[in-house]
């Protein structure tokens, strides 16, 4: 061990994973239909190219805790262009772009009162 200094060991697979930016959507939706758009997302994705496992993974990914969100990108060999997830790479090299909405929950979100 020589003194390499102390700078952090940087992950291959790239960027250690957070939240989205807040962001709002175009118009005020409910739980219901962020719900919707995030099934149709996840049925359609896999038909515009990319491997479905990793799809699997990334929305495994984008539905779970930051922290296993990290585990579960780098088990399945992910590398995160955006720290935020919204744009990631296969080994291969195929691309695979999320919109924030399967992310996180936007800021003008209709909360049932």
């Amino acid at each position: 061990m020589g003194c390499a200094g102390s700078t952090p060991k940087v992950d291959e697979h790239g960027k250690k994973l957070k939240k989205p930016k807040p962001w709002k959507h175009t118009q005020a939706i409910t739980p219901a239909q962020l719900s919707q758009m995030r099934e149709e997302f996840w049925d359609t994705a896999p038909h515009y190219g990319g491997q479905k496992e990793i799809w699997d993974a990334l929305r495994a990914a984008a539905e779970a805790e930051l922290s296993l969100a990290q585990t579960i990108v780098e088990s399945a060999g992910i590398i995160v262009s955006n720290s935020d997830m919204t744009l990631c790479y296969d080994e291969r090299g195929a691309k695979y772009e999320l919109p924030k909405y399967v992310l996180s929950e936007p800021t003008n979100l209709i909360r049932d009162g």
